[in-house]
């Protein structure tokens, strides 16, 4: 079998060559298939750049056509523009020429006015020296008719008119004055009459001597020891003067330090129902009289801060008010005085539409001075402010008790309210008494006042110092005069006497006929 498929030499020859062959043709018709599709693809893209040149060719004279168009339209736009502006700037200058042609036209107008008017100025400079002439002429022949020269007659003249001018003057400003008096009356009327009718407190008078009962006469003699020495021992111990007269089962002590008083008072209570009264038990009673009263004096103050509302007061000062509890003025209580001005003052505040707090303490402290006003000089006002200003920082408040009663230069809106709210407390009816001494006098320094002007005939001063009526001498106070003569007695009474309220002036000029039938 393995020799059957054996083949020969020239057989394998064979093979080989015709497989050399058939590779030979193989790759010719590879070549050949390959190079005729190079000239294919040669020839497509010679076609296609053929094609490109030709669109480029067509796209460009396209262009050149467009653009030669576009330079046209724009040559035609600017020639049509330049022919516009030559047309504009030739009517211009047509404008310009007759606005030329018309100035110089007004200005030969205006030169010819010049010359009228140069002839015209010389014809006034001559009628103007004829004026002055002739008004020479005129002063001379009214000097030699009159028998006065220029001057005087001036002087005459000028002297008429002040007198009407200030007659006006007076009458125009009596005018104003009574407008605004009468404005401010109103909103005066209308604030007080709110704030009086929003507080009602009762009226309470004290003395300045204090009465205590006795069990019986015969303690009187014990209260005055043998000899005397028990009374004298209270006396030197209290500072007070103990008056033990006939009054039955009673005994007087008399002071005007109202501190001392109440210490005296307590005191001899504690005595009269101890029973034992002899020097040295004198002496530990006052001592302990003392110390209850300062406790009082201080529960008094801190009572007055809080019934007013009036909250962390330096301790100092809640101390100095209590002492006002003991502390009087007209018979008026002066602890009570001070809250009820406190009071007062914050609904006047409220009105004004200020601030009521600094109003309440203002009106609380504006009569602390009045506690020290027997121990340091100067008046309660001026102490007061000053006692505040050195425990309380607040400015306002130092004005309102420094300027309540207008002793300063200048009176600040917390000067008014004090003034008004102390004002109203004390002019309430019973609320203070006044001696009939100060009374007088005080009649008397009104009268007197009015009759130091010239011109008064007689002065009265009636409804008990809040008026004074005066009669003037007709012939020599006319009746703007008298209204200048009210206004000037009003300053004067202003300027020297303290009162209470306001007190009205009234002039009054009266000219009668007189004639008898027969």
């Amino acid at each position: 079998m393995g020799e059957g498929l054996t083949l020969g030499v020239p057989q394998i020859l064979a093979f080989l060559f015709s497989f050399v062959i058939g590779v030979i043709f193989g790759g010719m018709a590879i070549l050949l298939s390959r190079g005729m599709r190079a000239n294919w693809q040669i020839r497509v893209a010679q076609r296609k750049a053929a094609k490109l040149i030709a669109e480029a060719n067509l796209g460009a004279k396209n262009l050149l056509h467009e653009t030669r168009k576009e330079a046209d339209k724009i040559k035609s736009t600017g020639e049509s523009e330049y022919r516009e502006r030559r047309t504009e700037l030739q009517r211009q200058e047509n404008r310009l020429t007759q606005k030329e042609a018309t100035l110089e036209h007004k200005l030969e107008g205006a030169e010819q006015q010049e010359r009228n008017l140069a002839g015209k100025e010389k014809e006034i400079e001559s009628i103007r020296v004829n004026l002055e002439e002739v008004k020479e002429k005129q002063l001379k022949q009214l000097e030699l008719i009159s028998d006065m020269s220029s001057d005087e007659a001036k002087k005459i003249l000028f002297e008429k008119i002040e007198i009407e001018m200030q007659a006006e003057m007076t009458r125009r400003l009596h005018e104003w004055e009574l407008k605004i008096k009468e404005e401010a009356d109103e909103k005066a009327r209308d604030i007080l009459s709110q704030v009086i009718q929003r507080s009602a407190s009762e009226v309470v008078s004290e003395t300045t001597a204090s009465v205590v009962p006795i069990p019986s006469d015969e303690m009187k003699g014990r209260l005055i020891g043998r000899e005397g020495r028990n009374i004298r021992a209270l006396e030197q111990a209290t500072g007070v003067d103990l008056i033990v007269d006939d009054t039955p089962e009673a005994v007087t002590l008399s002071s005007f330090d109202p501190v001392r008083r109440e210490v005296a008072r307590v005191a001899l209570n504690k005595l009269i129902l101890d029973g034992r009264i002899h020097p040295a038990r004198i002496e530990e009673v006052v001592a302990k009289a003392k110390e209850e009263v300062d406790t009082t004096i201080y529960s008094a103050g801190e009572q007055a801060t809080y019934q007013v509302g009036v909250h962390r007061l330096h301790p100092e000062l809640i101390k100095l008010l209590g002492r006002l509890k003991y502390r009087t003025s007209y018979g008026q209580n002066m602890i009570a005085h001070s809250i009820e001005v406190a009071h007062l003052a914050s609904m006047i505040a409220s009105e004004l539409k200020a601030d009521t707090d600094i109003a309440k303490k203002a009106g609380l402290l504006h009569d602390i001075g009045k506690a020290l006003d027997r121990e340091v000089e100067g008046t309660h006002a001026a102490i007061g402010a000053d006692l505040v200003k050195q425990w309380d920082k607040s400015k306002q408040v130092v004005q309102g008790v420094a300027e309540h009663h207008f002793e300063t230069g200048d009176t600040s809106i917390w000067g008014f309210i004090i003034s008004a709210a102390d004002a109203i407390s004390s002019a309430r009816p019973g609320a203070r008494r006044e001696s009939l001494e100060s009374y007088l006098k005080r009649l008397r320094a009104l009268e007197d006042i009015a009759d130091g002007f010239k011109g008064i005939e007689k002065s009265y001063a009636i409804q008990a110092g809040r008026e004074v009526r005066i009669l003037v001498k007709p012939e020599e106070i006319d009746d703007l005069t008298a209204m200048r003569l009210a206004r000037d007695i009003v300053k004067k009474i202003e300027e020297s006497l303290a009162y209470p309220g306001q007190i009205k002036v009234t002039v009054l000029r009266e000219t009668r006929a007189i004639d008898y039938a027969k």
